[in-house]
C-alpha cells in the first residue's frame, strides 16, 4: 500500500495563519524524502496561491559597477580574492543606467535593480545613482531597487528621497557560517544595513545563497532570521561555483534540494515575495518551472557576471504554467 505523509498541508495551513514552523518542522522540509517532493511542492503552492495567486513578478539586474571590490566574499567573482576573469569598470553613467530601465520595461519587468560592487557607495557614486533614479521614476512606471553595499543612515534617507523603492542587502548565509564566507565585514553589518533601509522608508530586500557549505540546520536558522528581519522580498540564490573564486569546487546542491529550500522559505515567510535568483538555471535545470509553484518572483536576463536564461524562455515558462506576469503597480 502506498503511504503518503499529509503533514505538509498542516504546515501550509499554519503558514497561511501566519504561524512559523517549528525548527524540527523546518528541518523535515529540507530532509524530506524525494518521493514526497510533489506533495511538498503542492502544499507550498497552496500558500503561494493564497497570497499571490498565479502572478509572477519580474526583476532585472544591471551590473552598475563591476569588480574593483575590496571585500573577500568567497562566492563572488568580483571580490578582491577572486581570480575569475570578469569585467572591471567604475559606476556607469546616468544615461546608461536610465537606458537599462527602458530595456527592462520592454521585458515587462516590474523592478529594476541597480547593483554595484564594493563595500558601500562613495559620495560621487551615490549622486550618480540618485540622478539616474530620479529620471527613471519621473519617466517610467517602474519600481527601482538599489544594491550598493553597506549604507549609513544618511545615505539610506537620500536614496529613499530620490525615489528608490527597495534596498537589497542579503544576509547571504547563517550567522554561524558567515565567517567562513566573508571576513572583511560582519553579519551584523548586513543586518544593520537592512534595518537602516527599512527605517528610511525603503522596502527591505534580503536573502541568502544556498550551497556554501552550510548545514540544513543553518538554512532553517537563516530562514527564521529573515522572518525576524521582516524582509519584504527574499531572493533565494543557489551557489554558482565560479572558477577562480574560493568556492569554485563547492558542489552540494541538486534540483530537488533547491525546491525543498524554496518550500521552506515559503512556509517560514508565507506572505513575502520569494524570488528564485542567482544560480536558478544552473541548479534547478529542468525543474525550473516547478520553482514557480513556490516562488512568485524571478530575475530575467543576466545576473552580475553570469548569464541567465533568455527572457523569452522565462516568459514562455510562465505562460506554459498558466501563470501571468504581474505588471508594476506603483
Amino acid at each position: 500500500m502506498i503511504q503518503l505523509r499529509t503533514d505538509w498541508y498542516s504546515l501550509a495551513y499554519k503558514a497561511i495563519q501566519g504561524e512559523c514552523p517549528t525548527f524540527e518542522e523546518g528541518l523535515s522540509v529540507l530532509q524530506a524524502d524525494d518521493d514526497e517532493l510533489l506533495a511538498l511542492m503542492d502544499a507550498a503552492f497552496q500558500v503561494r496561491k493564497h497570497f499571490y495567486g498565479k502572478k509572477v513578478k519580474l526583476n532585472l539586474i544591471i551590473n552598475a559597477k563591476s569588480g574593483l571590490c575590496p571585500e573577500d566574499c568567497g562566492y563572488c567573482s568580483q571580490s578582491i580574492v577572486s581570480q575569475a576573469p570578469v569585467s572591471k569598470y567604475p559606476l556607469l553613467e546616468k544615461d546608461i543606467l536610465v537606458d537599462g530601465a527602458r530595456k527592462a520595461m520592454e521585458l515587462k519587468v516590474g523592478t529594476y535593480c541597480i547593483v554595484a560592487s564594493g563595500k558601500g557607495p562613495t559620495g560621487k557614486e551615490l549622486e550618480q545613482v540618485i540622478a539616474a533614479v530620479k529620471e527613471i521614476k519621473a519617466t517610467m512606471p517602474m519600481k527601482v531597487c538599489a544594491c550598493l553595499g553597506i549604507l549609513s543612515d544618511e545615505q539610506a534617507v537620500r536614496l529613499q528621497e530620490a525615489g528608490v523603492d527597495r534596498y537589497n542587502h542579503n544576509l547571504n548565509t547563517s550567522e554561524r557560517n558567515f565567517g567562513n564566507i566573508t571576513t572583511t565585514h560582519t553579519y551584523e553589518d548586513r543586518v544593520s544595513t537592512v534595518q537602516k533601509a527599512k527605517a528610511s522608508g525603503m522596502s527591505p530586500c534580503s536573502g541568502f545563497i544556498a550551497g556554501m557549505g552550510e548545514s540544513d540546520e543553518e538554512i532553517v536558522e537563516t530562514a527564521v532570521a529573515l522572518r525576524r528581519l521582516d524582509a519584504d522580498s527574499i531572493p533565494v540564490n543557489f551557489l554558482n561555483p565560479i572558477a577562480g573564486t574560493p568556492l569554485q569546487h563547492m558542489n552540494t546542491l541538486n534540483p530537488r534540494k533547491c525546491l525543498k529550500v524554496l518550500a521552506l522559505m515559503r512556509f517560514v515567510n508565507p506572505s513575502k515575495e520569494i524570488r528564485v535568483a542567482g544560480g536558478r538555471e544552473l541548479n534547478l535545470r529542468s525543474l525550473q518551472a516547478l520553482g514557480l509553484y513556490v516562488a512568485n518572483s524571478i530575475f530575467v536576463g543576466d545576473y552580475l557576471t553570469t548569464e541567465g536564461q533568455e527572457a523569452a524562455e522565462d516568459h514562455r515558462m510562465i505562460e506554459d504554467l498558466g501563470f501571468e506576469v504581474e505588471l508594476c503597480a506603483l
